[in-house]
C-alpha cells in the first residue's frame, strides 16, 4: 500500500532534499575548515564566526561566504600548492632522481671512473641527462 502512494515524483523531490541537505553539510564542513586554518583570524574572531554560523545557520553561512570567500580561494590554492610540493618532492626522493642536471652528470662521471659503465653507456646516459 505504502507503494503505491509514494510516486515517481516524490521520490525524486526527497532526493533533490537529500541532495540540498548533502550540500549543506558539506558547505558547513568546508566554512569550519576555513575558519581553523586561517592563519590571519585571531582566537576571538574564529570564536564569533563560529557563534555566528552555529546561532544563525543560513545567514552565518552566506555573511561568510561573502565576507571571506575571496580568502577560502587563497586557503585552498596555498593547500593545493603545498601538497604539490610535498607529492613531488616525495615522487623525487622515492626514484631516486636530482634535481639539477650537473648532480646528474657528477653522478653519470663518478660511474663512468669507477668502471661500472664503459665509454658507450656514459655518452648515451650523458645525451639523456641533457637532452
Amino acid at each position: 500500500m505504502i507503494a503505491s502512494d509514494f510516486g515517481t515524483g516524490q521520490v525524486l523531490w526527497s532526493m533533490l532534499w537529500f541532495f540540498l541537505f548533502f550540500i549543506w553539510i558539506w558547505l558547513l564542513i568546508t566554512v569550519f575548515a576555513d575558519i581553523f586554518r586561517s592563519h590571519d583570524l585571531g582566537g576571538f574572531a574564529k570564536a564569533i564566526w563560529v557563534i555566528f554560523i552555529i546561532v544563525i545557520p543560513y545567514f552565518g553561512v552566506f555573511v561568510y561566504l561573502i565576507a571571506r570567500g575571496h580568502k577560502m580561494h587563497e586557503h585552498a590554492v596555498e593547500a593545493a600548492q603545498a601538497q604539490d610540493a610535498a607529492a613531488r618532492a616525495y615522487i623525487q626522493s622515492a626514484a631516486g632522481t636530482s634535481g639539477s642536471t650537473a648532480d646528474e652528470l657528477a653522478r653519470i662521471a663518478d660511474l663512468k671512473e669507477r668502471g661500472i659503465i664503459d665509454d658507450a653507456e656514459f655518452q648515451k646516459l650523458k645525451a639523456k641527462a641533457i637532452g
